[in-house]
């Protein structure tokens, strides 16, 4: 019987957006389990580099700004920052170069790269449920691997990985997702620690790009009432301007409740990371939540939570999952979910308590 090649290095290609590079991520834990001495690098874009380097197992974050290059492609800077991007992605030759991403930006990345004499470019064959695809994905990988169309954005990964590398996936998805030293989000006293609450904290996620995945902010100040009754401060995120003022909006409702500062996404996920859970949208943010393996619970308009949301455990049906204790789940409805679902999916979280 032979054995499967050392690969020593490899490149992932996945650019964005946020909720898809997180969603790469158990890629790269099975890739580790894999080839222990593996050297793992990935390109990503610059604005979600921070959040990359957090994840166990990468060894160079290569930053990249196409979103930014597109808007003035002949300007001095983008070809000095263009030539520079090159430089370092070809400063070193790859045994394998695997595009997760299947477009045609990951697709010029994925052939730009340097591979060794028998290294390989990996990509997607083809489009599944919900996501993009585009025809150069498939020209420029050596190796073109058939997905199932019917799939879990992170079993995509996993499995385009696997079945190019030629190993076996074992067990559940596992994110790698560490975060640093965590970061005052508050005026501190002297002698104070901001996060040793007299009560747990929960992130409530609102914000997201598309007016349709939203909940209503009426939605939100009733859950929060019933966090803050039930023992729960609430922590209120924001991204941007509107955001910001939909947080406290929410917050002046609410007789606990504190909005975050604006943060980087590397501060931000450290912070977060010492919440007691969090209840999102279905955004980026949220997909952090999960990666950080916090109770959580995930609100979708569309019945879509299948593909992006997070998974139930294999075997469990309509008859045992309401006896599984677990800590993330997603609730769906039309037009939106109910408060009434929402916190019953709270509620039957395996939540830690709420004081240490």
């Amino acid at each position: 019987m032979s054995q499967t090649p050392a690969v020593p290095r490899i490149l992932i290609v996945k650019l964005s957006s946020l909720g898809d590079v997180v969603h790469a991520m158990p890629a790269v834990q099975d890739l580790r389990l894999a080839y222990p001495q593996a050297q793992i690098d990935w390109v990503v874009e610059a604005a979600f580099a921070p959040l990359v380097a957090r994840c166990e197992g990468v060894q160079q974050v290569i930053p990249c700004a196409l979103r930014q290059w597109r808007k003035a492609p002949f300007s001095a800077r983008t070809r000095s920052e263009w030539r520079a991007f090159k430089t370092r992605l070809q400063a070193q030759a790859y045994d394998a170069v695997i595009d997760l991403q299947g477009l045609s930006k990951s697709a010029l990345v994925s052939w730009l790269a340097r591979t060794t004499p028998g290294g390989k470019r990996y990509g997607l064959a083809n489009q599944t449920e919900g996501s993009g695809f585009e025809a150069p994905a498939r020209w420029v990988a050596d190796v073109a691997i058939e997905i199932e169309p019917h799939v879990h954005a992170v079993q995509r990964s996993r499995i385009l990985c696997a079945a190019g590398l030629g190993y076996v996936l074992q067990g559940p998805a596992q994110w790698g997702l560490r975060p640093g030293a965590l970061v005052s989000v508050q005026p501190v006293k002297q002698g104070d620690n901001p996060f040793v609450p007299k009560k747990a904290v929960v992130a409530l996620v609102h914000g997201t790009s598309r007016a349709d995945k939203e909940w209503p902010q009426s939605s939100w100040v009733e859950l929060g009432r019933r966090l803050n009754h039930a023992g729960f401060a609430v922590a209120l995120l924001h991204g941007n301007a509107a955001e910001k003022a939909t947080s406290e909006a929410i917050a002046a409702q609410l007789h606990d409740a504190w909005v975050w500062p604006a943060m980087a996404l590397d501060a931000m996920t450290d912070t977060l990371a010492h919440c007691a859970g969090a209840v999102g949208v279905d955004s980026g943010v949220s997909h952090i939540a999960v990666a950080l393996d916090l109770p959580h619970v995930q609100i979708y308009n569309f019945d879509t939570a299948w593909r992006t949301g997070p998974e139930v455990l294999a075997g469990t049906d309509a008859a045992t999952a309401p006896r599984l204790p677990l800590r993330q789940v997603s609730v769906y409805g039309q037009p939106q979910p109910t408060v009434d679902a929402v916190w019953e999916a709270w509620d039957g979280l395996a939540t830690p308590v709420l004081c240490q």
